[in-house]
């Protein structure tokens, strides 16, 4: 019977897998194919059974995670769109809020609308905030739209009208007729997409999905029979942006709910770790080939939220970027990553990212073509990494073009020989990564005050003692796995759907019966998409309601009972309303009435947790397998440093900086100034000022 289970996580450099069998865990890292994502990952599936000794036959379950529908965002690489709206309101997706993300810059960039305006069509219907119907939809006009969404090569079509939230009736109508027109064409509306008030983050959220949708059911169906071909039965599931697993058929429906499905996984893992090491205070660092993501940890749950931005063009600015309402595990996004290109900018500056070399051609010292300079490629200049057992052996790196490259780039333009253009490309990578954590605790009014880093990704190791030194965090973790450690979070998540839909209410008006029938049916739908993949498992629910003082302009999310509400619930759920109130703002406000937007309700599987238990490790001391010559980035010292393996490192061995740990997916610096011991759990544990 088949019972192993493989994770697969797509990144802009590489495609990471990780496979759980009765035998134990098999890991590793290809190449990602950009031009056809699946070949990347049939070649990593091949590699992987083979190295475990396994069938396509002997996988049980699928679990998939990646950043296609991000890249063709960003890249501006999705399918012509068009967005069919309200009479009046087409240049919603231009105007947004009419905020400045730079109130003092005059000639501020915003980010451009996925939808041109002569593909947002404008059709006559209106409803008022209660869903009564003011003007019918006008069927004529919208059916005289075919002539010109075929003529204008439409791919796609989002449709956004004024109050559908409340009452969807006229976009599924006008999603009827234009289904029947134009049958090959998908459709998006934007009371099943994303149900909630505030039309511009409504329809931006629609119109991503529209954008993304032909792109990845495209992927998804050729992952899927490519899989099938090689005779793998085993189901696939979709990793969430919110944590929770979907089916293909629901992630073909609703893409835009895969944009941070990598990095999900990522804070997962680091979750994990955090329960089994009993950290309630983390920080999770994961530093892949493209970009690097920074999640904050507490009593072993990532933050969440419901808003997220994509395709900032203005750097670490928040309301620069497309708005998508989605639930999202709350992390900063930044380019820098081992991809990442380094140029000399018009002041005569380094800059780092966020253009990456990804995998084709890649850094100069691939070999693959690529000429301009990388941060892997200033990390081997430095003699941080063996160009022999780079991502295993499989893919050796080349010294003499990574030199040639920060030479030509960085060293002429500054008058710096290669390796000290090397260190100044790594020490502006690593202050890039630590002015992102910066602003993130700052944003969620938290400090890094005890915290312990988890390090993970093909970089974080590699750069987490400085970034650490930089931000004051003096204890670091690198798990088992670290380099592949989204994929193997991937394994750790459960089947699960969040339903977020708004129905306003007033708590000295609160109608009881209104809002049970609401969360009913959010729990019906929710459920029905859980059910899909559930397989019969025990499930949870969740359920929250955001409110906010009247007259407020942003909510905070209140638990609410996971059941039927009674009348004498409405003075327990105000009373809670206060005390969260007052987490945030140190006291409430008497005598003020509050309002409820919007309700979620999540529903997922119950994750069964082994308690491992772990034979206290035997002191010893790590005898390095050789020395290297390595720069310092903090002090610029060259210095021979010791190399350990990894596989070679029993539970209770210790050592001092300066040193390198090696393994296949990842190297760990320990820094000078540092200590390192193997935990019970066999994961590296690094300290500061401690040795």
């Amino acid at each position: 019977m088949a019972s192993a289970r493989l994770a697969v996580d797509i990144g802009g450099t590489f495609t990471d897998l990780a496979l759980e069998h009765a035998g134990g865990r098999a890991t590793v890292k290809v190449l990602t194919t950009p031009s056809a994502p699946e070949q990347g990952v049939m070649n990593g599936v091949r590699q992987i059974l083979a190295d475990a000794g396994l069938r396509p036959a002997d996988i049980a379950i699928v679990i998939h995670g990646t950043t296609l529908a991000t890249n063709a965002i960003i890249e501006r690489k999705g399918a012509v769109t068009a967005l069919i709206t309200t009479e009046g309101f087409r240049d919603v997706l231009a105007m947004g809020n009419e905020s400045r993300y730079d109130q003092y810059d005059l000639n501020i960039v915003l980010p451009t609308p996925l939808v041109p305006r002569h593909l947002r069509l404008p059709v006559a219907e209106r409803l008022d905030n209660s869903g009564k119907i003011l003007l019918p939809l006008d069927e004529a006009g919208l059916r005289a739209m075919v002539p010109v969404l075929r003529r204008e090569g439409v791919e796609s079509i989002a449709i956004g009208f004024l109050h559908s939230f409340v009452n969807p009736t006229h976009e599924r109508r006008a999603r009827d007729i234009l289904a029947a027109e134009l049958p090959d064409i998908p459709i998006s509306i934007s009371s099943d997409v994303s149900p909630e008030m505030r039309e511009w983050e409504r329809f931006s959220t629609t119109v991503a999905n529209a954008y993304v949708q032909p792109l990845m059911a495209s992927y998804l169906n050729r992952l899927a029979l490519g899989l099938a071909a090689m005779g793998m039965a085993a189901p696939v599931f979709l990793m969430l942006s919110g944590g929770g697993l979907t089916t293909i058929e629901t992630a073909c429906r609703f893409p835009i709910r895969l944009v941070e499905s990598g990095p999900a996984g990522g804070a997962i893992f680091s979750a994990e770790i955090a329960r089994e090491c009993g950290l309630h205070n983390v920080l999770s660092f994961d530093m892949g080939g493209t970009t690097a993501k920074i999640c904050l940890i507490d009593d072993f749950a990532p933050q969440t939220a419901r808003n997220f931005e994509v395709a900032r063009v203005g750097r670490f600015r928040k309301g620069s970027g497309l708005p998508l309402r989605i639930p999202v595990i709350e992390m900063v996004e930044i380019g820098a990553g081992g991809g990442s290109i380094a140029a000399v900018d018009t002041l005569g500056r380094i800059q780092v990212g966020p253009e990456s070399a990804g995998a084709d051609p890649g850094p100069a010292c691939y070999g693959r073509g690529g000429r301009k300079p990388a941060v892997t490629d200033a990390n081997l200049a430095l003699g941080r990494y063996d160009p022999v057992r780079f991502a295993g052996g499989t893919m050796p790196l080349q010294t003499a073009p990574a030199l040639a490259a920060l030479a030509t780039a960085i060293g002429d333009p500054l008058g710096l020989v290669a390796d000290m253009a090397a260190l100044g490309v790594i020490e502006m990578v690593d202050e890039n990564m630590a002015n992102a954590a910066r602003v993130h605790a700052i944003e969620s009014g938290k400090t890094y005050d005890g915290r312990c880093m988890i390090a993970f990704g093909g970089g974080g190791p590699v750069h987490a003692c400085r970034v650490a030194e930089k931000i004051g965090i003096t204890r670091i973790l690198v798990p088992s796995g670290a380099g592949v450690g989204s994929a193997i979070g991937f394994l750790r998540a459960p089947v699960g759907y969040e339903v977020v839909r708004s129905l306003y209410q007033r708590f000295r008006s609160f109608d009881v019966a209104a809002v049970n029938a609401l969360l009913s049916d959010m729990e019906a739908e929710a459920k029905a998409v859980v059910a899909q993949g559930s397989f019969g498992a025990a499930t949870n629910q969740t359920r929250i309601a955001y409110m906010r003082y009247v007259g407020q302009g942003h909510e905070i999310a209140v638990p609410l009972p996971a059941r039927v509400l009674t009348g004498d619930d409405v003075a327990l759920i105000r009373a809670e309303y206060d005390r969260q109130y007052s987490r945030f703002f140190d006291r409430p406000v008497p005598g003020s009435d509050v309002e409820i937007m919007s309700y979620a309700v999540v529903v997922a599987t119950t994750t069964a947790r082994n308690i491992v238990s772990h034979a206290v490790a035997v002191a010893s001391t790590a005898i390095p397998v050789r020395h290297r010559i390595v720069r310092d980035t903090a002090t610029a010292a060259v210095a021979e440093w010791a190399i350990y393996d990894r596989a070679d490192l029993a539970p209770g061995a210790s050592l001092t900086g300066p040193a390198i740990i090696a393994e296949d997916e990842t190297s760990t610096l320990v820094s000078p100034g540092w200590s390192a011991k193997i935990t019970d759990q066999g994961y590296i544990e690094l300290t500061r000022g401690i040795g």
